[in-house]
């Protein structure tokens, strides 16, 4: 089966949407190097509901996030790419905003889904979810993986 279907721009992933019956839960981050924290993420997210849809920001966006030199190491079209392969994913679309903002406000999706180093206070979309009547997901982390964690590795600084 070929994946790529699975990456939408904006608009084509709203259409989706609005024609996608049942829960749609999203989830977003960079995802620079894919691991077993982000994949259990993704399958977390995606037994909240019915379909996952992951936002994933662009390059610019995610150097702007201040994650460090060099970084993403991956780019985006890459990036999604590879999210869209993982089974748990229904949708992938990148976007260029610091934040996911407009895209929760053009998916709307019924269930919001972040990382527990979040609160409900700092997650972006949060109250745009549960105005709606949705509800807002914090997932424990996986201890022992993080793409900054792996970098730093390869690049031989710890």
């Amino acid at each position: 089966m070929d994946s790529s279907g699975k990456l939408r721009s904006r608009h084509d992933a709203a259409a989706w949407r609005e024609g996608h019956e049942g829960i749609v839960v999203f989830t977003n981050g960079v995802f620079d190097l894919l691991h077993p924290g982000h994949v259990a993420l993704l399958e977390t997210a995606r037994s909240e509901g019915d379909a996952l849809v992951v936002g994933i920001n662009s390059d610019a966006s995610a150097r702007r996030l201040g994650k460090g030199p060099g970084r993403p190491v991956v780019p985006a079209l890459d990036r999604a790419r590879v999210l869209a392969a993982v089974g748990a994913v229904d949708c992938v679309v990148i976007f260029d905003e610091d934040t996911p903002l407009e895209l929760i406000q053009a998916l709307e999706p019924d269930v919001l889904v972040k990382g527990s180093d979040y609160t409900l206070e700092n997650t972006i979309g949060a109250d745009i979810v549960t105005a709606r009547g949705g509800r807002v997901r914090h997932v424990i982390l996986q201890d022992g993986f993080s793409t900054t964690a792996i970098v730093e590795r390869l690049r031989g600084s710890s």
